[in-house]
């Protein structure tokens, strides 16, 4: 059985190997939490969730973590305010204005996942322009779920996959999963989720099928590299199976 690490009573955070791959997709819960706890407006939260994907960003490759995916604003998330919504989308914009250079130096592939029609043109137009620039970087494959909801992007893959006229009994798997948003991505192994919830909220339903789970009371804007490494620690010591039996 796996043992419990206590993130506060770790060691220094452990390097892992680098020779496999190891994908792990977060879901960045708790940012208007911990700044409601601090008698603070909602997006001070957010901009202090964005600077700790920065920071988690940086601590990956040391961690043995080759592709990052973090669930920045799904689509159920239009039925927040529209002034949370608009400061959502202004620290976006700010975010790939004040990164793009910093992770193509680092070399950080940055791409982005989700419907991007109802988002502002602006905002497109500076999503794409940083997926171009980072697009030769291999150090680490970074993936931000922007208007991403697992439903709306199988009811878009399907909809792709009806309108080339495939026969039914054609649609396998490996078809539905080049019609993902993701087609060109790993599976996750891990995901996490901060701030105590324990659902899925909608996230990679498709591509999470085998992944292991993670949930931490953590809100996202206190979540640390040590905390990383511990719940990293505790996923190697698992025995995943994908639902075979493995040898004694």
């Amino acid at each position: 059985m796996p043992q419990s690490i206590d993130p506060a009573n770790s060691a220094a955070p452990q390097t892992f190997a680098t020779a496999r791959q190891l994908h792990v997709a977060m879901i960045m819960d708790g940012n208007g939490r911990w700044a409601v706890l601090r008698g603070l407006p909602r997006l001070v939260g957010h901009r202090k969730g964005a600077e700790r994907v920065r920071e988690i960003v940086t601590a990956c490759p040391d961690l043995g973590i080759t592709h990052l995916t973090v669930y920045a604003f799904s689509t159920e998330n239009w039925k927040r305010g529209a002034a949370e919504v608009l400061g959502l989308m202004s620290i976006f914009a700010r975010y790939i204005k004040s990164e793009a250079e910093k992770l193509a130096t680092a070399g950080v592939r940055l791409r982005f996942i989700g419907d991007r029609n109802r988002l502002e043109p602006k905002l497109q137009k500076l999503m794409a322009g940083i997926e171009a620039r980072t697009a030769h970087c291999i150090a680490l494959h970074l993936t931000v779920a922007i208007n991403y909801g697992g439903r709306d992007e199988i009811t878009r893959a399907m909809r792709a996959i009806a309108a080339t006229g495939i026969a039914p009994a054609e649609i396998t798997d490996a078809v539905i999963g080049a019609h993902l948003d993701t087609a060109d991505l790993p599976d996750p192994d891990l995901v996490i989720r901060t701030s105590g919830e324990t659902r899925t909220s909608n996230f990679l339903p498709w591509q999470a099928a085998y992944a292991e789970y993670e949930f931490t009371p953590t809100l996202w804007p206190d979540f640390t590299r040590q905390e990383l490494a511990a719940i990293l620690k505790k996923f190697d010591m698992r025995e995943r199976r994908f639902g075979g039996v493995v040898a004694k």
